[in-house]
C-alpha cells in the first residue's frame, strides 16, 4: 500500500534526514565545515534541485526555532552582569558598525543606478550578518569565550536589535512609494513591543525560577525538558505578538536564567533539539536558493555578491581597527561577518509589502544573501 493510504508521507522527512546525514559529515572530513554541507544538501534535495521538497519556506518557519533556541543557550552564557559589561561594545562597536556598512552598502546600490530607498533596504539587510552562521563557526572554532568571539557576539546583538528600527523605516517609508499611501511610524507597535520586554524580563525574574524548583521537588525529567521548551518557544511566541524577533526573546529568557542554579540541566535539555533544528535551517535555507533566478541574472548576482562581501569586510575591518582591534582579530572578523543573514529576508519581505522592491529584485536579494551565506564558511 502507499503512504498515501495511511495519510503519513515520509519522504520529505526520509530526504531531508537522509540528506543532513550524508552531507555534513562529508563536508565536515572534507573540512569545509557542516554547514556548507547542510547548504549545498538543501540545494540538491530542494524544489530547484531533485524536487523531493517542494515548499522551503514552510520548513524555514519550523528550522527558525533552531536558531530560537541557540541564541537561548547563548543568552545562558550571558548573565545579567556579563552583559551589562559589554554595553559599550554592544552600542559602541555595534552601532558603528552598522551604521557605516549600511551607508557604504547603500552608496553602492546608487551608485549602480538603483534607487535610494531600494538599495538602502539592500544594503540594510545584508548587513544583518547571519547569526546563524556566525556562532555555529565560533562554537566549532572554540572561539565562542575569547575576546574576539565575546566581541562579535556583541556587534550580532545590535544587529538583532536593529531589524527592529529597520523594520519600522520600511513602514515609515511606504508612503513615499507610488500606491503604497498607508504607512507612517506605528507609534503603538512600538509601545507594544516595549511593554512586551518589560513583561518578558518581570516574569523571568520572579516567575521562571519558582517554576523551575517547582518542577526540579516533582523529580520527572521529562516535564523538565517539556519546560525548559515552553520558556524558550513561549519567550520566542511573546516578542512575536509584540512585534519583536523571536530570536530576541529566547536570548532574553535565556539571559534572565542565566543566574539560576537549573541552568546547566536547562542547558542539557535544550541543545539536542537545538543541533536538529540548527541543521534544518541550513537545510532549508539551500532550498530557498532559486536557481532559475541565479541562471537568468547571475553576472548581477555575482556582482553584488562580490561588492557587497569586499565592502562590508572593508568596513568591519576599518571599524575594528578603530576600536583598537589587533591586524588578525579585524582579519577574522572581517572574514566570519561579511555574508548577510536570516533577518534580511524579514526585512527584504517587508519591503516587498510596501512596494520599495519588485517580487524579482526580492528574489534576486534573496539569492545575494544566500550565496553570500554559502561563501563564508569556504573563506
Amino acid at each position: 500500500m502507499s503512504a498515501e493510504a495511511h495519510g503519513v508521507d515520509l519522504l520529505p522527512i526520509v530526504a531531508l534526514l537522509g540528506a543532513a546525514v550524508v552531507a555534513a559529515p562529508l563536508f565536515q572530513r572534507l573540512g569545509l565545515g557542516s554547514i556548507l554541507g547542510y547548504l549545498a544538501a538543501g540545494v540538491v534535495i530542494g524544489p530547484f534541485g531533485l524536487g523531493l521538497l517542494q515548499d522551503p519556506a514552510q520548513l524555514l518557519q519550523i528550522a527558525e526555532m533552531g536558531v530560537v533556541m541557540f541564541l537561548f543557550l547563548i543568552g545562558l552564557e550571558m548573565r545579567p552582569s556579563r552583559l551589562w559589561a559589554m554595553k559599550g561594545q554592544i552600542f559602541g562597536l555595534g552601532l558603528v558598525q552598522v551604521v557605516v556598512a549600511a551607508l557604504a552598502l547603500t552608496g553602492i546600490g546608487v551608485a549602480t543606478g538603483f534607487p535610494v530607498l531600494a538599495s538602502f533596504v539592500a544594503g540594510a539587510g545584508f548587513v544583518l550578518t547571519s547569526t546563524a552562521i556566525v556562532m555555529r563557526l565560533l562554537e566549532e572554532e572554540g572561539q565562542m569565550h575569547t575576546q574576539a568571539g565575546q566581541r562579535i557576539v556583541a556587534v550580532l546583538i545590535l544587529e538583532d536589535l536593529a531589524i527592529v528600527p529597520l523594520l519600522a523605516a520600511v513602514a515609515f517609508f511606504a508612503p513615499a512609494v507610488p500606491g503604497h499611501e498607508a504607512g507612517g511610524i506605528d507609534l503603538r507597535g512600538i509601545g507594544i513591543g516595549t511593554l512586551t520586554i518589560v513583561a518578558l524580563v518581570l516574569a523571568g525574574r520572579f516567575l521562571l525560577n519558582p517554576l523551575f524548583r517547582l518542577l526540579a521537588n516533582v523529580g520527572v525529567r521529562e516535564v523538565m525538558t517539556a519546560a525548559a521548551l515552553l520558556v524558550v518557544l513561549g519567550s520566542a511566541y511573546v516578542m512575536q505578538l509584540g512585534g519583536l524577533s523571536m530570536a530576541m526573546g529566547a536570548f532574553l529568557a535565556g539571559v534572565l536564567l542565566s543566574e539560576s542554579v537549573f541552568r546547566h540541566q536547562l542547558e542539557a535539555d535544550i541543545d539536542p533539539f537545538r543541533g536538529i533544528l540548527l541543521g534544518l535551517f541550513f537545510l532549508a535555507v539551500g532550498m530557498s536558493l532559486d536557481l532559475g533566478v541565479v541562471a537568468a541574472k547571475w553576472r548581477m548576482i555575482l556582482f553584488y555578491v562580490a561588492a557587497y562581501m569586499l565592502a562590508k569586510a572593508l568596513v568591519i575591518y576599518a571599524i575594528a581597527r578603530l576600536f583598537r582591534a589587533r591586524h588578525d582579530e579585524a582579519l577574522y572578523r572581517a572574514v566570519l561577518m561579511a555574508q548577510g543573514g536570516e533577518f534580511a529576508f524579514v526585512l527584504y519581505a517587508a519591503a516587498l509589502s510596501a512596494g520599495i522592491i519588485s517580487g524579482e529584485e526580492n528574489a534576486i536579494l534573496t539569492a545575494i544573501i544566500i550565496l553570500s551565506m554559502v561563501l563564508t564558511p569556504l573563506a
